[in-house]
């Protein structure tokens, strides 16, 4: 009997995970299976490109993960019974269960509307690819001098408006931020941001905290009203709910809370990772909803499952930053290095050399999806195999593992 490995979403964090498992293990002592929504991998740094009418590279999963042995399941996760080791799932087959040894959960986020009326009536978003793609239809079919306001000062709402008023020019574009434009960027970076948008003609409201979304209109709190025939919804994201409707131990926004080797504090045999993880950076920071933080999350994730699962030695990788890439349309972009705890330096580059080095970041990004471990590396057999015994083993009851 093998032991029974699933991971849930195929983001950069769960494909990530699934395919650094592979290399990790031997196919003859673990089954892997990696379970997402859709049949693609979808990269989600570049959904603003989308929206703009660019065409990305399709990326199939199948593709992915051929000859890496790990079994994909394009279905819709229901539910997660942590105490039975089941994961409810609907798919083209109807609804069924699919058990586990261990669980790699990484479903990742969604659009946060944070309780503001008329944000799922009158607005579009840029979380997911069917919401791209439905704002790119909105966009193509909009006559010059519409108006589109982005809501939302971080850097989805940066990226997004700034390829909007870049890709169309001939579009009133207004950016809704609830504070000061870029106020955790240095002063090198604010400077930059500013100068950018002042370029591309980009209306930028401050300290506008939007409090209604309606047709053809977004209110701040004060009651100023901003035109807005197309509203952007950019102010962060949400977890999936379904982690906060199980046994795990969650935070109050609903990510799953982990320790060092990205294992759920509450729940030995899940691990978390991505956006619906919440780990800690190398000074008790925590690590922001990001490709940046989830790809390195998944590699712990991973090479602590195999250490667990062989009786190998624990990972000890600190997570931390170096820099936020910000792209800036396609031909511009900021660099603000930062401090490992995420903190800004005073150093921001910026202008058409570092727009080529946030197209290397995005296109490393989906490469290290595809190359888990890019360096040669031997499967290791798990030194107690399921099933010896006539009963499954869980990660928590094999012997410990050197630290």
């Amino acid at each position: 009997m093998k032991h029974r490995i699933v991971i849930l979403g195929a983001g950069y964090a769960g494909a990530s995970a699934a395919g650094r498992l592979a290399r990790r293990l031997h196919p003859d002592d673990v089954e892997l299976t990696l379970v997402n929504a859709e049949p693609d991998f979808v990269e989600r740094v570049r959904l603003h490109q989308v929206a703009t009418g660019q065409d990305l590279r399709p990326r199939p999963l199948r593709d992915l993960l051929a000859g890496t042995g790990v079994r994909l399941r394009v279905s819709c996760v229901t539910a997660v019974d942590v105490d039975r080791r089941t994961v409810s799932l609907t798919g083209e087959d109807g609804a069924e269960q699919l058990a586990y040894d261990t669980l790699v959960y990484a479903l990742g986020s969604a659009l946060a509307d944070h309780g503001v009326p008329g944000v799922a009536e009158h607005a579009h978003e840029l979380a997911s690819r069917p919401g791209a793609l439905r704002l790119r239809e909105r966009l193509a079919g909009l006559a010059p001098g519409g108006r589109v306001v982005v809501v939302g000062g971080g850097l989805t709402g940066i990226e997004a408006v700034t390829e909007i008023a870049e890709a169309r020019a001939d579009l009133d574009v207004a950016l809704a931020v609830r504070g000061g434009l870029g106020d955790w960027l240095s002063a090198a970076g604010q400077r930059h941001l500013r100068a950018v948008l002042d370029r591309l003609g980009v209306t930028v409201h401050e300290h506008a905290d939007v409090a209604r979304v309606g047709a053809g209109e977004v209110v701040t709190g004060d009651g100023t009203t901003i035109p807005a025939d197309v509203p952007v919804w950019a102010t962060g994201f949400g977890v999936h709910p379904i982690a906060a409707a199980t046994a795990l131990e969650v935070t109050d926004q609903g990510r799953v809370v982990v320790d060092g080797t990205m294992r759920s504090v509450s729940h030995p045999d899940v691990y978390a990772v991505g956006d619906a993880g919440q780990a800690s950076g190398p000074l008790g920071n925590p690590l922001r909803m990001s490709c940046a933080s989830g790809i390195p999350m998944a590699w712990q994730a991973a090479d602590s499952i195999a250490a667990r699962l062989t009786g190998g030695k624990l990972p000890h990788m600190p997570l931390g930053y170096v820099h936020q890439c910000i792209s800036l349309g396609r031909r511009d972009a900021v660099i603000q290095l930062v401090t490992a705890d995420d903190q800004a330096k005073d150093a921001a580059p910026g202008g058409r050399l570092a727009a080529r080095y946030k197209e290397l970041v995005c296109a490393g990004a989906a490469w290290m999806v595809a190359h888990p471990a890019p360096y040669p590396v031997r499967r290791r057999r798990v030194t107690t195999p399921s099933g010896t015994d006539g009963r499954r083993v869980n990660v928590a009851e094999l012997p410990a593992v050197k630290g």
